[in-house]
């Protein structure tokens, strides 16, 4: 299927893997790049040369093109935006809107520059300041989301911009994808859906915790950074909303230092992150102590499977996935099925309604 979004990134379905830090490490991306996809490395929680390395380790699995996730607002952007650059990275996707300084770098260089974006006004920013395609994330999605809906968002991004849209928030499957053609998207990004596959490094008892979830085990929190942070309800993050402010800032201190040593990051390096995060989105200190808590909980179950311990971002699509195929399984599937549904509607009488799945009716103690 071509679409603007696979003219401009070089793949060969309309499909983004989004870069979820602990989760899309090589591994992941490079079987979502050999499938199809646009596979996005994580690098937030990568030092620069562990960075380089994970490049590296993607390029020796696969020659399809893929992508690096960064943070705009890092002290070292530039840094990592070097080594993209000399390693030849083909997309460079941000969480935050990177400065026109920073887009205007990356694409002087070849790269293409795809910001994330969780409003209008901002998808209208980046692409007066450049940027050559833009992800579109409604509350739906997991992670830091906002409140209004896909449905509601993508079509008036679609409407404000002239470059090409990924919609992201509540998509699984093939349905959703002609859905998001039909809103006037490029194309789709999938988080929670790649996550759950054979080939993500998630240990398996936290996969098996999402797919034991329904629709109403996924909640949003402010307890983790103090922002609307979407993620599995479990007994850990109703202990974080039930305590205080001051032990809570206190368990933020220390798990900041546990993040420095694994980050290779220097205090100085980390206050003046902290310095780039609370003027840009406008955060009290205390939330920027408290977003020094995201990094530590979420590598304690994405990687040490401390389902206890640790909170699991989610999309609530995690309430309707059963199974757990390869990313060539899963990107074929959704392909197929995508085809079947717009040959259905262009059928005349025609039906393509499919029988719910597991999943679905799993939920159906929470209507």
């Amino acid at each position: 299927m071509e679409t603007a979004l696979t003219r401009l990134v070089g793949v060969r379905h309309p499909v983004v893997q989004t870069g979820m830090g602990w989760v899309a490490g090589p591994r992941l991306v490079s079987a979502a790049a050999n499938a199809g996809a646009l596979g996005v490395l994580a690098s937030s929680t990568m030092t620069p040369a562990r960075l380089r390395d994970a490049v590296r380790e993607v390029r020796s699995r696969t020659d399809a093109p893929f992508g690096v996730n960064l943070r705009a607002d890092a002290g070292d952007a530039a840094e990592r935006v070097r080594i993209l650059v000399e390693e030849g990275v083909r997309v460079a996707s941000f969480a935050l809107a990177p400065s026109r300084e920073l887009i205007a770098e990356l694409k002087e260089a070849g790269v293409v520059v795809v910001p994330s974006v969780g409003a209008r006004r901002h998808a209208e920013k980046v692409a007066a300041w450049g940027a050559d395609a833009v992800i579109v994330q409604g509350g739906e999605g997991g992670g830091h989301t906002g409140e209004v809906a896909t449905t509601v968002l993508l079509p008036q991004v679609v409407d404000a911009v002239d470059i090409p849209v990924v919609a992201a928030g509540g998509f699984h499957d093939g349905r959703g994808l002609v859905a998001a053609l039909a809103y006037g998207a490029a194309g789709v990004a999938m988080g929670t859906r790649f996550l759950l596959t054979s080939d993500s490094t998630v240990p398996d008892a936290v996969k098996a915790a999402y797919l034991a979830a329904g629709v109403g085990d996924v909640t949003v929190t402010r307890a983790v950074d103090g922002l609307p942070h979407r993620m599995l309800r479990t007994d850990f993050v109703a202990s974080l909303e039930r305590a205080g402010r001051a032990r809570a800032l206190v368990r933020a201190a220390r798990r900041a230092g546990a993040f420095r040593r694994v980050s290779g990051l220097s205090w100085p390096r980390m206050v003046r992150d902290g310095l780039a995060m609370r003027h840009g989105r406008d955060l009290t200190w205390s939330q920027v102590l408290l977003a020094a808590n995201t990094p530590m909980l979420l590598k304690a179950a994405m990687v040490d499977g401390r389902t206890d311990l640790g909170v699991m971002a989610s999309g609530q699509v995690a309430g309707v996935i059963d199974d757990l195929p390869s990313c060539a399984e899963l990107v074929e599937g959704l392909m197929a099925q995508a085809d079947e549904v717009l040959r259905g509607l262009s059928a005349p009488g025609t039906s393509t309604r499919r029988e719910p799945r597991t999943g679905q009716d799993r939920d159906a103690g929470h209507a």
